[in-house]
């Protein structure tokens, strides 16, 4: 009688850095510029990082052909889109569905930061609190220094920062045009998400955890769990991947930590060429994992900035070996190239190039200066 032999299942393919980084240009609409819309495009991504007014209209420009800014814009106008404060209690630019759709799911982050104001908030009635400020906010936007005296009114001896932080984490609020269009400025002024779209978002449609994963992944997968718990400001997750699991492929990095990703997603070839591209001072590429070297080289960890001043970054070859900065003298934008690393001639011809194209785009200079230079002394 034969003896019996047992199958075992072959190893997770392991992807490199390098194969890493172009399934996620890729996915993230860097490796070429994508024909889809503005609108399109902030739901492929899930959203675009908006601590700053400018940076999402950067964000965009970098990913699509033909972007005018004016098109995001008209959709922040028009109330298509919004700013509100989402994934990792940060803010950012959704669709309207999704600003509302998101809610349910950004709420462990809140809760968590309205935890760190509790000493803050002795003798406050949370459930109060946000009854106070939605009927204020609701009667009409209202700038965050009305917003604190109002609150102050009714609890005199609790800390304002405390207040209004507590307030922005137990409501889902948005901030209202003119702030965030584009050429125009105006302060923060603030309203409920709902208030502002005139509508709410119906229980069968909001975005369920596996929902959510599956648009994680198809917006920058492979993934670990780790890696979309740091982009969602969530934590235990797993079982939600193991639930998807027989749905999902799954691979191996460099280092053995387990990833995974949608079947049909794109896996580009690790060559593939990665024309440059200039990146806000936060743009989600660059956050959107726990490890962030497939962006991100080691030995440019952190250098993207200094203390509390970020700069734009710069993909070369895909990773991370450049910043940026634009300074005006007149009517003439000069951008500045730190580069992190020894670029070579055509590195630097199409850095030049692109850095062109984007101030044509992106400023109403008339004149435009493209220099290689230093403004960020790593050794002080």
């Amino acid at each position: 009688m034969a003896a019996k032999t047992h199958r075992t299942a072959a190893p997770p393919a392991v992807l490199s850095t390098r194969a890493l980084n172009r399934a996620t240009l890729d996915r993230q609409l860097l490796l070429r510029r994508s024909p889809m819309s503005a609108k399109d495009a902030v739901t492929h991504l899930v959203g675009l990082q908006a601590q700053n007014t400018k940076p999402p209209y950067f964000q965009l420009y970098a990913r699509l052909a033909d972007f005018d800014p004016e098109e995001l814009s008209a959709l922040m106008e028009s109330r298509e889109a919004v700013r509100t404060v989402s994934l990792r209690s940060t803010l950012h630019t959704h669709t309207a569905d999704d600003a509302l759709t998101l809610v349910p799911l950004v709420r462990a982050p809140r809760d968590r930061e309205l935890r760190s104001f509790r000493r803050g908030l002795e003798g406050v009635d949370l459930d109060r609190l946000a009854a106070v400020t939605e009927e204020f906010v609701e009667e009409r936007p209202r700038p965050l220094g009305e917003l604190r005296e109002e609150l102050l009114t009714h609890w005199p001896d609790a800390d304002p920062l405390a207040l209004s932080s507590a307030a922005r984490c137990l409501l889902p609020l948005v901030q209202v045009t003119p702030r965030g269009l584009w050429g125009r400025s105006g302060q923060v002024a603030l309203t409920t998400v709902e208030h502002w779209l005139g509508r709410f978002a119906e229980p069968a449609s909001a975005l369920t955890l596996d929902a959510t994963v599956r648009r994680y992944l198809g917006a920058f997968g492979p993934a670990s769990v780790m890696d979309f718990q740091s982009w969602a400001g969530l934590t235990r997750t797993k079982e939600v991947f193991e639930r998807l699991r027989p749905g999902l492929l799954t691979f191996r990095d460099e280092r053995g930590v387990e990833l995974f990703d949608l079947p049909d997603a794109p896996r580009p070839d690790p060559d593939t060429p990665a024309p440059p591209r200039f990146l806000p001072e936060f743009d989600n590429v660059l956050l959107g994992h726990a490890d962030r070297t497939r962006a991100i080289p080691e030995a440019n960890k952190g250098r993207n900035g200094k203390g509390k001043q970020t700069y734009g970054s710069i993909l070369v070859d895909g990773f991370l070996d450049a910043l940026w900065r634009v300074d005006r003298e007149g009517g003439t934008a000069i951008l500045t190239v730190q580069a992190l690393r020894k670029t070579t001639r055509a590195e630097r011809t199409e850095i030049t190039e692109e850095a062109a194209r984007m101030l044509t785009v992106m400023t109403d200079a008339t004149d435009h200066d493209v220099r290689f230079g230093t403004f960020l002394d790593f050794d002080d």
